[in-house]
């Protein structure tokens, strides 16, 4: 039986585990900050409770292990939903828009850390 064809890597950057917490940016932010899954200077996946469409944009604070934060604007680029008993109701995968420098600075040297 023939084997499958290996899936070629999408990513541009290099993802990493890293101790990020992250929530959205907004006067009604009340939700409790999710640990990233992973990251890189490309994006981010996470898990969340509230369902967001391919191509939504956010504004997120990443709370970094060093006890800074960053900001950055990202886009939702696919949404999985978890089955029951998960740690949240989605798998989220988002793209890095926009973001000062100093921000996607600080996000670099945690990646640079892990």
């Amino acid at each position: 039986m023939p084997s499958d064809p290996p899936i070629p890597e999408r990513r541009r950057y290099r993802r990493v585990r890293a101790p990020i917490l992250i929530r959205p940016v907004s006067v009604l932010a009340y939700s409790v900050p999710r640990r990233v899954v992973d990251v890189g200077m490309g994006g981010l996946r996470a898990y969340a409770d509230d369902r967001h469409e391919p191509g939504k944009r956010l504004e997120l604070e990443l709370a970094l292990p060093d006890g800074s934060g960053a900001t950055v604007l990202a886009e939702v680029v696919w949404v999985d939903a978890l089955p029951e008993g998960s740690p949240a109701r989605f798998d989220v995968g988002l793209r890095f828009v926009d973001g000062s420098a100093a921000d996607l600075d600080r996000i670099r040297r945690v990646l640079d850390a892990e």
